[in-house]
């Protein structure tokens, strides 16, 4: 009788044998399916060029507002003194206000067919707001810095306003912000020609479907999706 610990042991290529499409493709590189700075037009009633200039200024604002936020945490971790119950609690407050309006702006870029911009390095690149020393300050400064924050934007926001008002004016017949917007977005963003790699080539159907999106085929193909 054999022994339990005579049995023989599965190698570790054995053991992957038959798994390949169940396991993950990484190391991945790709060019941008949409580099930053270009628009992707979407059927908004906006003129693509009024989309351009209101998705660069609202980037800022975005950089700027991010940096904000950042800033209220920074101080929320940092603050110091008898005040520093009631300034923790509200600093870490007005930071949860503020990663709500990052997210409305960054979706109303992409509503406008643009790419927000995301990450660290480019942020501190593009706001305009001073960086602001690692290490802990009184309180007082603190809150003097914040201030001059909010007033950086509220200035930036007032200028964006009158440019794409005036832009709006000058090439389309209207500017607002109608409530099938996010679903234009959202269904566009749905349709887009996007293909993932495959560890298999795979068929696309879709490559298939010569005619338009109001085809009898393209038709067939969004019923069988949903």
């Amino acid at each position: 009788m054999k022994n339990k610990t005579d049995r023989k042991i599965p190698t570790a290529s054995q053991n992957a044998e038959g798994s390949e499409r169940a396991r993950p493709l990484l190391h991945q590189h790709a060019h941008e399916i949409q580099p930053y700075g270009k628009i992707a037009k979407l059927p908004i009633a906006l003129d693509q060029q009024v989309c351009a200039t209101s998705v660069e200024l609202l980037n800022q604002i975005l950089a700027d507002t991010m940096t904000l936020r950042d800033l209220y945490k920074k101080h929320h971790w940092q603050v110091a003194g008898h005040t520093f119950y009631s300034l923790h609690l509200l600093f870490d407050k007005h930071f949860d206000e503020q990663s709500e309006l990052v997210d409305a702006i960054a979706e109303r870029i992409q509503l406008l067919g643009g790419i927000s911009i995301a990450m660290a390095p480019d942020i501190a690149e593009t706001t305009f707001i001073p960086r602001p020393p690692r290490g802990r300050e009184e309180a007082p400064v603190q809150i003097s810095r914040m201030l001059e924050a909010h007033e950086i934007i509220l200035k930036e926001a007032r200028t964006v306003a009158k440019q794409a008002a005036q832009a709006a004016r000058s090439s389309a017949p209207t500017n607002c912000r109608c409530g099938s917007s996010p679903s234009i977005w959202w269904t566009f963003r749905w349709c887009a020609p996007t293909t993932p790699k495959r560890s298999r080539p795979a068929p696309d159907h879709r490559s298939q479907l010569v005619p338009g999106p109001c085809s009898k085929e393209a038709r067939k193909c969004q019923n069988v999706r949903t």
